[in-house]
Order: structure tokens, then C-alpha cells, then sequence
């Protein structure tokens, strides 16, 4: 599969596209704001805790407060308390943990507010962005994700990507990371460092510990709510998700962005800093890469396939609803659930790329085909499974109920894209109404009798639309020749189809063009 990543910055945002096989896959907007993003650390203090809720409100410094439920404050909270209260007091010993002694797992059972305060400094990292009128969702459970590796303090568990198969790589990834394991510090492989070198994988937990590292010290002169480690930026933190070895290309259109991920690049993958290019033609390189295009066609209340299925998508607070319509479906079939078959697994395949492609969250409800068949049911569920392996997000498919119902559930970490593909009509001006044709003619009268009795002009032409040059040119007494006696003027009327119906425009006996 080839893969691209276009990248477009300005002074307000930056626009990341995937491409999988030169079809939009993925978009990301990163706003260049001071708003926190999922995986920042932030020191948090509790101004408020709701017992109904078993929930507190954490100031966190930002727009809106943080969320964090009971359960959120993780099995390793009475470490993390331990560890802060110690870092902020100057121990350098917890930039190893070396010598620290882990605390008992912390129950799942229990009050809030029998373990946080009012005023309480709290450590927490975002697990979730502001969602409507919710504030971003915090956790207890600390993590640092790598390329190869997430680090996970306060534990000495090892856990292997399940999506790397072969038990002889399994187990040499196991030993090595047995050998190179920090002391009281836990490992998970992700799925990208199957085959990857000890040196690799070494590298990459070494800037995790340095991370690790930065945030000790951070801790030493906090007197307030901050942000003690952020995440990469949006262009970085996908990079390091996304970029495999079937990676192509990477274009960027702004140079300080071309040398930002040319040298992430060159610390994370030093082997692939060649895929990077600069974009530098005049045309946009969202629509040189034919994106603006597929953003288009992709977003949207209808989305049409080009066999003539056509999805409908409606949002609501809590869930997502995508209605499958058959529409002027071309493929013959054998007969209607042969038909109804087609395209199910056609527009699957598109929910699939839909659900990547707005990131949408949540439970999603998908209302295919009616299908008498059993087992074409369950080949639907099949094909829809298959397509979203390529999806990274976790998510749960269920199997069509008898309703043909399909639920999916997708984790939602960030607001679903939105991208308003539609323009304010040229004609109405977004009103909703027009003038007129009795009006429309009155103006260009107005304007003629102007031109003839101020302008002293004998000679015109009128360009307009071709619904008001039937009204003006049709009939015996046309209302041209009506004109042209009573102004005493020789009155030429051409239509135009690219002129909306409210346009017309005057020319001279010279054909140059007479501003009004």
C-alpha cells in the first residue's frame, strides 16, 4: 500500500492529510492555540468534588476544568501521590526510581472524596480533549508513548503488541526487554518494533526516560495548575504513529514545518529522512494532491459513491447515525439480496474510511440493506471487521441485528472533524429568496434609461441570464423592442448560462464593458 502525507501550515492552523493509495485516508488540524492536547501532563489542583458523582473538577489552567472520576485516578495513584510529593520537595532519586518502593494497588472500590482535597495538587494527563460543552477528561494513569515503546511508571509488567504474531519474535522482544527495562518502570511494545533493532528500541526508551527525567525537575518549581511534559504536536505525534516502511512521501508547503519533521524524522527513523520534500509550486498543495477534491466529496450530510450508493450521516451529542440508501446502484445482480449484498459491502467499506477519515466517536449506528440471509449477514460483518483493522482507534463492532442494525463503538479522544462544505448561494445571498423577475427587469430599465439619457449612448448590448433574456427577447412586441423606440436606441440582448439569474451586464457600441 502506498502511503502519503501532506502537510499544509499557516499562520492559524496546520492541516496533516493521509493518503492510502492516493485516497484521503485520514485529516488532522492541529490550531496553533494554547490549548491542551491528549497526552500532556499537567499538575491539576481539585477545586471541586461531587460525591453524587464519585468525580472531582481539577483546575488545570485552561479555558475549561478538568474532569476526572474515581476510577480514572488509575491502580498506581497512591505511587504517583508518593512520587509527587517527593519531587516537589527536590529528591533527585525520582528521576530513576531506583530505589523507590512502590505502593500498594489502589482499590477501584471507594469515595473520592475520602482521597483528594480541596486545594489538593494532583498529577494527571489528558486522555481526552474538550467535546462540546465538556471540559478535557483526565487520568491518574500516567503513560509516555514512543515509537517502539510506551513507558509506563510505578510498574515491572512487560505487555507485546497482540498484533505482532510470530512467537519467535515475541519472545526476543520479551528478553530485550527484560535486559533493557528501567527498575520500577513497566514496558509496552507497540506493533511498529516488530523486527526493530536493539539499538532502535533502546534509543527510543532512552527519550522516554529523558521525558521522564524533564518532568522530575519541572516538579521541583511548581506553585500552581501548569503543563509539566506536552505531547508532540499533532504533525510529530502522527508521524511517530503512522510512519512504516511503506511510507512514500511527505510533502510540507511551509519550510519552518519542512525542517520540523525532517529532523524528527532524523531522530526517529534517520533511514527514511529522504521521503521528506518541500513543496514549493504556486498551487496549493491541498488541491495539487487533489485532497481539497476528496474533502469535498467526503464531508458532508450525503456522501455519494461512485456506483451511485450514497450514505447519509447525521451527528447528534452521543452518537452517530449512517443511513445506507441503494440510490441508482449500476452493478447487476442475481437478484434483490444479491443486490442488497453489493452494496452493503460497498458502503462498509466506506463507513470504515468515514469513521478514520472525521475521526467520529462514540456509538455509531449503521442502517444497512434489509438481507433475508444469514450468512450474508454475517459476510457483511466480516468485510466491516476486516476494513477496520486499518483503523488504530480502539473500537467494537457488533454483529447486524435482526433490525439490520449495525453498532460500532470507536474511541473518541478528540471532537469529530467537521468541515463545512457548503457556500452561501450566489443567487439568494444565503436568504433564501430572490428578487423577482418583474424586479430584475425594472433594474436593467433603470440602467438602460441612465445609460441613453445621461450617458448619451445609442448603441448597447445586454448580457444576462438566459431565463430573463427569454422574458425580455419572446413574443411579437417584445419588451427589447419596447425599449428600443422608447429610449431610441439600437438594443442587442445576448443570454449566457454562466451569469446567475440576478446578473446582467452592459456593454458599448466599442464592446468594452460599462461599470454600473
Amino acid at each position: 500500500m502506498e502511503k502519503e502525507l501532506i502537510i499544509s501550515g499557516s499562520t492559524s492552523d496546520v492541516r496533516i492529510a493521509l493518503l492510502e493509495d492516493k485516497q484521503l485516508v485520514e485529516l488532522h488540524t492541529e490550531k496553533k492555540t494554547s490549548h491542551l492536547s491528549v497526552g500532556d501532563v499537567v499538575i491539576g489542583k481539585v477545586r471541586k468534588i461531587m460525591p453524587g458523582l464519585n468525580a472531582a473538577f481539577i483546575d488545570i489552567n485552561d479555558e475549561k476544568e478538568g474532569f476526572m472520576h474515581y476510577l480514572d485516578l488509575g491502580p498506581q495513584y497512591n505511587s504517583f501521590e508518593k512520587y509527587l510529593r517527593h519531587a516537589m520537595n527536590g529528591d533527585a532519586s525520582m528521576r530513576t526510581l531506583d530505589n523507590f518502593v512502590i505502593e500498594p494497588v489502589f482499590e477501584k472500590t471507594g469515595n473520592l472524596s475520602n482521597t483528594l482535597k480541596v486545594g489538593q495538587f494532583i498529577l494527571t494527563q489528558v486522555s481526552k480533549e474538550p467535546i462540546s460543552t465538556k471540559g478535557p477528561k483526565l487520568s491518574g494513569d500516567i503513560s509516555f508513548a514512543g515509537r517502539y515503546l510506551v513507558l509506563v511508571p510505578f510498574s515491572n509488567k512487560i505487555s507485546i503488541s497482540q498484533k505482532i504474531k510470530g512467537s519467535e519474535e515475541r519472545n526476543r522482544l520479551r528478553r530485550l526487554m527484560q535486559s533493557i527495562r528501567p527498575n520500577n518502570f513497566g514496558l509496552i511494545v507497540r506493533t511498529v518494533a516488530e523486527g526493530k533493532s536493539v539499538a532502535e528500541i533502546d534509543a527510543d526508551l532512552h527519550l522516554l526516560m529523558e521525558k521522564w527525567s524533564r518532568m522530575t525537575e519541572r516538579l521541583k518549581t511548581v506553585n500552581g495548575p501548569q503543563v509539566i511534559e506536552s505531547e508532540l504536536n499533532a504533525t510529530s505525534a502522527l508521524l511517530r504513529d503512522v510512519l512504516t516502511d511503506d511510507f512514500n512521501t511527505i510533502y510540507c508547503d511551509n519550510e519552518d514545518l519542512y525542517n520540523e519533521v525532517k529532523s524528527y524524522i532524523n531522530t526517529i527513523a534517520p533511514e527514511k529522512s529522504d521521503i521528506v520534500r518541500h513543496y514549493k509550486l504556486e498551487t496549493p498543495i491541498f488541491e495539487q494532491f487533489g485532497v481539497q477534491r476528496d474533502i469535498r466529496r467526503a464531508f458532508g450530510r450525503i456522501v455519494t459513491i461512485r456506483s451511485g450508493v450514497y450514505l447519509y450521516i447525521e451527528h447528534t451529542e452521543a452518537m452517530h447515525v449512517i443511513d445506507v440508501n441503494s440510490g441508482n446502484h449500476i452493478k447487476a445482480g442475481t437478484g434483490q439480496e444479491d443486490t442488497a449484498l453489493q452494496v452493503n459491502i460497498e458502503s462498509a467499506k466506506e463507513i470504515a474510511r468515514q469513521l478514520r477519515l472525521r475521526d467520529m466517536g462514540g456509538i455509531v449506528i449503521v442502517d444497512f440493506v434489509d438481507m433475508a440471509k444469514a450468512e450474508n449477514r454475517r459476510q457483511l460483518f466480516d468485510v466491516m471487521s476486516e476494513e477496520m483493522k486499518k483503523d488504530k482507534a480502539r473500537h467494537t463492532i457488533l454483529p447486524l441485528s435482526k433490525f439490520g442494525l449495525m453498532q460500532i463503538t470507536r474511541h473518541r479522544v478528540r471532537p469529530a472533524i467537521e468541515v463545512d462544505v457548503q457556500e452561501k448561494c450566489p443567487f439568494c445571498d444565503g436568504t433564501g429568496t430572490i428578487k423577482s423577475s418583474l424586479v430584475i427587469v425594472d433594474e436593467i430599465e433603470s440602467n438602460l434609461r441612465y445609460l441613453s439619457a445621461s450617458q448619451r449612448e445609442r448603441k448597447l448590448t445586454i448580457i444576462t441570464h438566459p431565463y430573463i433574456y427569454a422574458y425580455l427577447t419572446k413574443g411579437f412586441r417584445s419588451i427589447r423592442r419596447k425599449w428600443q423606440r422608447k429610449y431610441k436606441i439600437r438594443l442587442t440582448i445576448k443570454q449566457s448560462e454562466s451569469y446567475n439569474l440576478l446578473e446582467s451586464k452592459f456593454f458599448n457600441a466599442n464592446g468594452e464593458e460599462i461599470s454600473m
